[in-house]
């Protein structure tokens, strides 16, 4: 497991959680941010999160080597390296 990877990983646990927590709020309380659930969104998106790591890590050995991708179209963004 590459830096990139670990990069790739957490970049996608925290769209996931903040996608977990928007969802919840957005079908269960109509963005209602006062009077929500608070513990249940926070298990909510904690859940969603390590189920994308998850993913992640389950990702290893397919598509682009040393990413969290599954698949073979994402192209990692290192500064100053050509895209291969």
């Amino acid at each position: 497991m590459t830096g990139q990877f670990w990069l790739d990983t957490l970049e996608r646990a925290i769209k996931t959680f903040a996608e977990a927590l928007v969802a919840f709020f957005a079908v269960g309380n109509g963005l209602d941010a006062f009077h929500a659930d608070w513990g249940n969104a926070l298990s909510l998106a904690a859940g969603a999160t390590i189920l994308s790591v998850l993913l992640s890590l389950a990702s290893i050995n397919l598509g682009r080597r040393g990413t969290a991708s599954a698949t073979n179209a994402v192209v990692p963004a290192i500064p100053g390296t050509p895209a291969t």
